[in-house]
C-alpha cells in the first residue's frame, strides 16, 4: 500500500494529466473557432471582391477613403488566412488607384491617412519597400497639415476650416505605425516625436469628453463642438495608441484606450443590449457611416492584442457571430447593420463587416 506521501505524489500526477488534457481540449477549441471565423471570413472577402475593379484598382458602389479600407481588410484577411488568392489586387491598385489621385494625395487629410495605413498594412505582408515608402510620403503630405491654430493638430482639409478627431487620430497612428517598422533611427525619433505631438496635443483637446468618448472635432473657439460620437473615432485612436504603446511601453497610453474601449462598449448610444454595435446613422448611413463600424472592430482588435480583455474578446465575437448570422448564402452580403433587420449592401457595408469577421479569427488564435 502505499505511503501518505505516495498518495500525493500520485494525486499530483492525475492533477497534472487533467491539467494537460483541459490545455490541449481548449487549445483544440481555439484552433476550431478561429478556423470556423476565418472561413466565414474567406466567404465574406469572396464578396467583396465581387465589386473589385482592377481597371481603377478601387471597388464598385462605393467611395476612395472606402476602397482604402477594403484594400486594408483585404490585407488584414490575408495576413490572418496565408490565402494566396487575390495577390493581384495589391500590385494593381498600388498603380491604377493612382490615376485617380497620384500618390493618393487629395485635398483630405483623413482620406491620405486611410491609404497611408491600408499600404502599411500591404507591407506587412508584401514586406515590399515601396509600399512602406508611399506610406511615408503620404504621412508627409499629412504633416504640411499641421499649424498653431488652437495650438495645433491637422486640419481635416486643405480648405483649413475644421480641425475634427478622425484626421488627427490617424495622423498618430501612421506615424506609430511608421515607427514602429521603420529601421534608420534618426527616422523613428522623427516620427516617434511626431506622434507624442500629436497625442499631447489631441489629448488636451478636450474632444475626449467627460464619458470617454470621443466627439467630432472642434468649434470656431477650438473647444469639443459636441458632435456625434461615431464608431470609427472611438477605433482610430485604439489602434495608434497601442502601436505608440509597443514601442514606448508608456502604461498611460493603454490606460487612455482602455477606457475609450470601456465607454464604447458601454455606450446606449453605439452598443445594444445584445453587446452589438451600431452608429447612429442606421440604417441610413450614406457613403461614409457604412464603414465606421468595421474601423473599431479592426482597432479594438489591435488594442487586444497589447491589452488582452476578456471584454474585447467577447464582444468581437458577439459582433462577428451576429453579423454571420445575416449572411445569407449564395453571395454572403454584409448589410450596413450588424443586427437584423440588416439593411443595404455595398461594397463598403462589406468590407466593414468583414473587418468584424476577421477581427474575431484574429482574437480567436488565443485563450478567451
Amino acid at each position: 500500500m502505499p505511503s501518505i506521501q505516495g498518495y500525493k505524489w500520485i494525486v499530483c500526477c492525475i492533477l497534472l494529466a487533467m491539467s494537460f488534457h483541459l490545455a490541449v481540449a481548449q487549445a483544440s477549441d481555439n484552433a476550431n473557432e478561429a478556423a470556423s471565423y476565418q472561413k466565414r471570413s474567406a466567404l465574406g472577402i469572396a464578396h467583396l471582391q465581387s465589386w473589385y475593379d482592377p481597371t481603377t484598382g478601387l471597388y464598385k458602389t462605393t467611395g476612395w477613403w472606402n476602397s482604402a479600407n477594403a484594400i486594408t481588410a483585404l490585407a488584414d484577411y490575408k495576413r490572418i488566412a496565408g490565402d494566396k488568392q487575390y495577390a493581384d489586387v495589391f500590385p494593381t491598385t498600388f498603380s491604377a488607384a493612382q490615376h485617380k489621385f497620384a500618390d493618393y494625395l487629395n485635398d483630405y487629410y483623413d482620406d491620405e491617412g486611410w491609404w497611408a495605413l491600408a499600404w502599411i498594412d500591404v507591407y506587412d505582408i508584401t514586406h515590399d519597400p515601396q509600399h512602406l515608402r508611399m506610406s511615408a510620403s503620404i504621412f508627409e503630405d499629412m504633416a504640411k497639415g499641421w499649424d498653431t491654430t488652437c495650438s495645433g493638430g491637422i486640419w481635416w482639409s486643405k480648405e483649413r476650416k475644421y480641425k475634427n478627431a478622425i484626421a488627427n487620430e490617424l495622423f498618430l497612428s501612421v506615424a506609430a505605425h511608421l515607427l514602429t517598422r521603420e529601421k534608420n533611427k534618426k527616422q523613428q525619433a522623427y516620427y516617434l516625436d511626431w506622434a507624442n505631438r500629436e497625442w499631447q496635443w489631441f489629448s488636451h483637446t478636450g474632444m475626449i469628453n467627460a464619458d470617454h468618448l470621443i466627439n467630432d472635432g472642434l468649434d470656431a473657439q477650438c473647444v469639443n463642438n459636441h458632435r456625434t460620437t461615431w464608431s470609427y473615432n472611438q477605433g482610430v485612436i485604439l489602434g495608434g495608441l497601442s502601436e505608440l504603446y509597443t514601442r514606448t511601453h508608456e502604461a498611460p497610453l493603454l490606460a487612455q484606450a482602455d477606457s475609450i474601449a470601456a465607454a464604447t462598449l458601454s455606450s446606449p448610444t453605439l452598443t445594444d443590449a445584445h453587446g452589438i454595435l451600431h452608429d447612429p446613422c442606421e440604417p441610413k448611413c450614406g457613403g461614409d457611416g457604412t464603414q465606421f463600424k468595421g474601423i473599431f472592430a479592426r482597432n479594438l482588435a489591435l488594442l487586444y492584442h497589447v491589452s488582452p480583455s476578456p471584454r474585447y474578446k467577447t464582444f468581437l465575437l458577439a459582433n462577428a457571430d451576429s453579423v454571420w448570422a445575416g449572411m445569407e448564402p449564395p453571395d454572403y452580403g454584409i448589410g450596413v447593420a450588424w443586427a437584423a433587420p440588416y439593411g443595404t449592401i455595398d461594397a463598403s457595408t462589406q468590407s466593414s463587416g468583414d473587418d468584424a469577421l476577421i477581427a474575431a479569427a484574429s482574437v480567436s488564435h488565443t485563450k478567451r
